[in-house]
């Protein structure tokens, strides 16, 4: 299967640092967002890589081709570790990109793609969105070879925190497994419909390729992935499976702030002294 990884945001909550520095690039226990989400998706078995960038995005690019006078430092200085490093990034997967003229929403970025992915089913992941222990994008995989639908991952969140996501209703078939009723993006607390979120990873029909151009701008005036599933809904199922371990939303600074801090303390190079350096800090407050 081919992956989708809508990249093109200005990512406006991180500025100034996100003024020409791409926020998909902004680092997480020494390596970038987006590294982390291309891993998830060749450890599922993708080698086909689209990113929807835009404007000041060419730090995706460069990250994820040859280095050859970085390569050549290293290998001088004896290096050898840093090198396999390096080399390996560009050798993760064939990895393709598409430019959004400009942002006008997931809907639109998800279109863009469209001539690429073809008449096939399709991973979508958000650039900015860690997944880790690498189980979601299987049980995606599993839910579409049973159902043959598009399926999405959910989270459960805090009720102050729904009106930062799409929100699904549905009906709990199985544990952790949602036949779904609707959606709606970002709604109000009082207007939420439950507490499960789309959490950054689905598995989508081509179906969603023939509503988007149809889809008015909705919120903001975009032109929202969300709204385009409800019309997928009035033609095909779509199922949800509920996220067991999680994962981070990196598109705030406290958010990403929080994603470092996890991600360090699990690290066996790092855990054990920001561990320690963190209870000192707490202890001087």
């Amino acid at each position: 299967m081919k992956a989708m990884v809508p990249a093109a945001g200005l990512g406006t909550r991180f500025l100034p640092a996100t003024k020409e520095q791409p926020k998909e690039m902004l680092p997480v226990v020494g390596k970038p967002v987006i590294q982390y989400v291309v891993e998830e998706a060749v450890a599922a078995g993708v080698n086909d890589i689209l990113m929807i960038t835009g404007r000041g995005k060419r730090a995706i690019e460069d990250h994820f081709d040859r280095s050859h006078e970085l390569e050549s430092l290293l290998e001088r200085a004896g290096n050898t570790e840093k090198l396999r490093e390096v080399c390996a990034i560009s050798e993760l997967a064939n990895v393709f990109y598409v430019r959004q003229g400009r942002p006008r929403g997931l809907g639109h970025a998800v279109m863009c793609g469209a001539q690429h992915m073809g008449n096939e089913p399709f991973f979508l992941m958000l650039g900015d969105v860690i997944v880790p222990n690498g189980e979601c994008l299987p049980r995606l995989k599993a839910a579409y070879e049973r159902f043959g639908a598009s399926v999405i991952a959910v989270a459960e969140v805090e009720p102050d925190q729904v009106s930062r996501f799409g929100v699904i209703a549905g009906e709990e078939i199985e544990p952790g497994l949602w036949r779904l009723t609707d959606l709606v993006e970002k709604p109000s607390v009082a207007e939420a419909p439950s507490n499960l979120a789309i959490f950054g990873r689905y598995l989508l029909t081509p179906k969603v390729f023939e509503v988007l151009p149809h889809i008015a701008p909705g919120r903001g005036g975009e032109i929202q992935l969300t709204d385009a599933l409800r019309e997928v809904l009035k033609t095909e199922d779509i199922y949800a499976i509920k996220t067991s371990t999680g994962g981070f939303d990196t598109g705030t600074i406290l958010s990403w702030l929080e994603t470092n801090i996890t991600l360090a303390l699990a690290s066996p190079e790092y855990g054990a002294a920001l561990r320690e350096s963190l209870q000192r800090l707490m202890e001087q407050r």
